[in-house]
């Protein structure tokens, strides 16, 4: 009788995913989080007319976005342990679809208020953990094209928000700046549910890691966090409303913020199992490469805020001519970022980013010399310079703030590093809007004191103005309040674009300030790097 053998089975690892797939799959979300985070400002005028709010009753419907946002942003490893990387971004990004539905069917500011908080806890996680996904998924001599890739959805969010929804708003209504999302979301979440796997490595190490946060779960972090975060959030949206310090609400709530962040910080550097691994920042070159992206986009955000006002109020331009102008940017950062990649593992790190940062500080050089007589051309040109100096920094700082985070705290690292640049945004936007304010009445009133009854330049064109209109039949009484006001309104102009000029000139020059911290951005090399970044190759395992 013969006896049978049993064979050898073979189980072979699953293959990798395309990379490329998966790139296309979870960009989609990114890309809607971060235009929702603009589109809503060009139908605010419409929202108040249907909602019956406020000038700032519906600047909640941004704010209550953005601190919903911030708040999640680095949960997003504490939750993707529990739950699983693809779970929690088809989860938030199915959230997101769900607010966005709601967003558009409500009629009453209350409830859309709640709606676009629940539409921005969605959004948090998607940034980070596409960022996360991404790194786990290219091998680290590509990390450099997985960041521009990145980088293209996060910086083409917020400059074509503005242009899309003025569009979308003078051909439809507002509900569909938050229809459009539907559609697409939904194809995002049958590619991301096709496309995407975890790697088993990482399922591996985050189960170990989800254990001992089932045990010790991190709540007094987890609530100072919440506290703190939307405390100071609160302060940078609404500061310049209240006119900062002269408000006794915004005093207190800055005060909160300070001792209630400091309080969390204690406590995640003393906590067994933290909810926020902020001891990641130990690492000199992951702690520089966030600052420096925090205040690029502190300086990106206060340009995109600064130049559509500056074209419309000062240069006529309509809002549909001045999202238009914005664009080359957009197109020549997205051009440039793929090259910038492609680099990354050829010229040094340090070598893109001082240039970047010096591009950006010429750009803002250029716009510190607008007049009232710059063309359209003149504004893009300035944009252009801008547009290759933010693409040579993003990607290098993206990648090499992560080179050397192990592979199963990437989505801890990508968490901090959104909510910083988030954050650096909302600082951006606020010194921006309150050194313009401050410097137009300086201005003014530097301008003012020159424009009197004993200067003849000042009298003659008091004269010339009065004596035009009374051409025209006015009375003489009523001929010379109107040159007044003509006088008043050229002053107060000229006064403006003296404020805008200035602010363009204070950040660039800060810009420059950057450079001295490029000495710890050192990146290691590829090979050194591949323990954190790289792809592993799949384990053939023989079952007897």
């Amino acid at each position: 009788m013969t006896q049978a053998v049993a064979l050898p089975r073979v189980a072979f690892a699953r293959p990798k995913p395309n990379k490329w797939l998966v790139t296309v799959s979870i960009t989609f979300g990114t890309l809607m989080g971060a235009i929702d985070t603009s589109i809503v400002a060009v139908a605010l005028p419409h929202m108040m007319g249907t909602l019956g709010a406020t000038v700032q009753e519906i600047t909640w419907i941004s704010t209550g976005y953005i601190i919903a946002n911030v708040v999640v942003m680095p949960l997003t490893a504490f939750l993707g342990r529990l739950f699983g990387q693809k779970r929690v971004y088809m989860s938030c990004l199915a959230l997101f679809l769900v607010g966005s539905v709601l967003c558009g069917t409500s009629r009453t500011l209350t409830s859309l208020l709640i709606f676009r908080a629940i539409q921005g806890l969605g959004a948090g996680a998607l940034q980070p953990t596409e960022q996360a996904i991404l790194r786990q998924t290219f091998s680290a001599k590509e990390a450099g094209m997985a960041m521009a890739l990145f980088a293209m959805a996060v910086m083409l969010g917020p400059a074509v928000g503005p242009t899309l929804g003025g569009f979308i708003v003078d051909n439809y209504s507002w509900p569909w700046i938050f229809y459009i999302n539907v559609p697409v979301g939904l194809l995002g979440l049958s590619m991301v549910a096709a496309f995407v796997h975890e790697d088993e490595e990482i399922v591996a190490k985050n189960r170990e890691l989800a254990e001992k946060q089932r045990k010790n779960i991190d709540w007094w972090g987890i609530g100072l966090m919440v506290v703190g975060l939307c405390s100071l959030q609160y302060v940078l949206e609404e500061g310049e409303t209240k006119d900062w310090f002269n408000s006794t609400l915004i005093t207190v709530t800055l005060a909160v913020a300070v001792v209630v962040i400091a309080a969390f910080t204690i406590r995640e550097l003393t906590c067994e199992v933290p909810a926020v691994n902020i001891r990641l920042f130990k690492d000199p070159v992951f702690l520089s490469g966030t600052m420096i992206s925090s205040l690029m986009f502190a300086l990106l955000m206060a340009t995109m805020f600064l130049l559509p006002l500056f074209m419309q109020t000062l240069l006529g331009f309509t809002a549909t001519d001045a999202g238009f102008a914005l664009m080359p940017r957009v197109f020549v950062m997205m051009a440039a970022m793929p090259i910038v990649g492609r680099i990354y593992n050829i010229v040094s790190p340090r070598i893109v980013i001082a240039i970047g940062v010096v591009l950006v500080a010429w750009g803002a050089y250029d716009m510190s010399h607008f007049t009232l007589d710059t063309s359209q051309h003149g504004v893009i040109m300035a944009l252009i310079t801008q547009g290759v100096g933010f693409a040579c920094l993003f990607v290098p700082l993206t990648t090499v703030s992560l080179s050397s985070i192990p592979r199963h705290l990437m989505a801890d690292a990508t968490g901090l590093n959104s909510l910083f640049r988030q954050v650096g945004g909302s600082i951006g936007l606020a010194v921006a809007a309150t050194m313009l304010s401050r410097f137009g009445q300086q201005t003014r009133t530097a301008l003012i004191s020159h424009v009197t009854g004993t200067d003849p330049a000042a009298v003659a064109r008091l004269q010339q103005v009065s004596g035009a209109l009374a051409a025209r039949g006015m009375d003489t009484l009523s001929a010379r309040e109107m040159a007044l006001r003509a006088i008043d309104g050229s002053v107060t102009r000229q006064a403006t674009l003296i404020s805008f000029e200035r602010v363009f000139l204070l950040a660039g020059v800060l810009f420059l300030l950057v450079l001295p911290l490029l000495a710890f951005l050192k990146a290691p090399k590829v090979e050194d790097a591949a323990g954190a970044g790289a792809q592993p190759k799949p384990d053939v395992h023989v079952e007897i």
